[in-house]
Formats: structure tokens, sequence, C-alpha cells
């Protein structure tokens, strides 16, 4: 009996190790499709699937134009991802477009569910990723381009250009997640607490209320 125990529990931990990989991203989805049904009560990992539903759930224009640059990063993100476009519920993709106006930036950023990839439909960008062993990779890209950014890794883009820049995003998730360095450690709610950063950064408590007041809801 105990041999047995031990085969059952052999063939389990098989397959666990055989199901990881299917974890790392999005599930894998169970039916054709399942547009996201926002008005469900039901709480899940994404959302519950519409009863009913037609071509216009599969279908989103919010691309077309850009996006409204004027803002202190320079740049604006506009997302195509299932909290805007239901159709890509369970689907494991989304994408976005990033307008940046003149020295706009994208600031430092991460996507912990996805990898991203940009096509720049104008413009002159300097775009980069930041490794986990502290190695930056750069490179500038024009019109026509594509570059990639690995999952979870600190990236960013800058419009290095004279005039007005544009990329399009995917992701290989429905919601991808966005963690903006800055953001993130200057004005999380409630704050991390000053003596932190100032330690984690190297500089007085006084410099870290400093910044803080720019990222201090408006």
């Amino acid at each position: 009996m105990a041999k047995v125990h031990l085969y059952v529990a052999a063939a389990c931990a098989v397959v666990l190790a055989l199901a990881t990989p299917a974890l790392a991203g999005d599930p894998d989805m169970l039916q054709d499709v399942c547009p996201a049904d926002y008005a469900s009560p039901v709480k899940l990992n994404g959302f519950a699937c519409k009863a009913n539903f037609s071509a216009d759930d599969f279908f989103f224009d919010g691309l077309r134009n850009p996006g409204n640059t004027n803002n202190p990063a320079g740049s604006v993100v506009t997302a195509a991802n299932v909290e805007k476009f239901p159709g890509v519920n369970t689907l494991g993709v989304s994408m976005a477009r990033i307008d940046y106006a003149p020295g706009g930036q994208n600031p430092p950023h991460t996507h912990p569910r996805a990898t991203e990839i940009i096509f720049v439909l104008e413009g002159t960008l300097e775009v980069g990723f930041i490794t986990t062993a502290n190695a930056l990779f750069t490179k500038t890209v024009t019109k026509g381009d594509v570059f990639v950014f690995p999952r979870g890794l600190v990236h960013f883009q800058q419009n290095r250009g004279h005039g007005p820049a544009a990329v399009v995003a995917a992701f290989n998730s429905q919601l991808q997640g966005t963690q903006a360095i800055a953001m993130t450690l200057f004005g999380a709610v409630p704050p991390v607490p000053s003596d932190i950063l100032a330690k984690a950064f190297r500089i007085s408590s006084g410099e870290v209320d400093h910044i803080k007041a720019n990222f201090a809801p408006k």
C-alpha cells in the first residue's frame, strides 16, 4: 500500500511539473470565445463570459487616432485590453497605441504578465530594457522598426525626434499589468515610508518627500 501511495505521489508530481509551463502566462481557453461580461457579479481570474454577444464585442476602434500627450511625461498609452475590449477575454492577447510628444517619454516600467513587442508608426525613439543583471540594452528605432521587451523587465521609450512619435504595442496577455517604477515607489497609497526610500536611493528623507510631492494625486 505504501508503494502505491508513493507511485500516486510521484505521478501527481509529474503532472504538476508538466502543468507548470502552462501557468506561466494567461490560462488556456476552454471554449471558442468568451467576451467579457463586465456586469457579472462573479469574481474570478479574468472575466465571466457574456451569455449573448455579437461581432461588436470583437471590434475596437480606440487606436485609430493619436492620444492627448499634454501631460508631464509627454506620452499617452491607449489600451486595447480586456478592460476595454471584451472580445479578447481568455484569448491571451492585447494591444495598445502609445503616442509621444517631442521629447516625450514612456517612463521606466514593467509588465509582470506579458512580453511586449512594438511596431513604430512614426518618429524616432530611443528604447531599451534592463536585465536582472543590471545590463542595459538600448536601440534607436524609427518608422517601420520592431523592438521587443522581455516579460517583467524594466523598460522605457523616449522620443528623440523633433516631431511626434507613435507605436503600436502587442502583448501576450489579455491584461498585461503595468507598474511605472517612479509612480509605484513615490506615489503608492498608502505611501512607502520615506526612510525606506531614502536608504534605498541613498538620499535624504527630505529629498524623498520632495520627489513624492511630484507624484501626489492632483
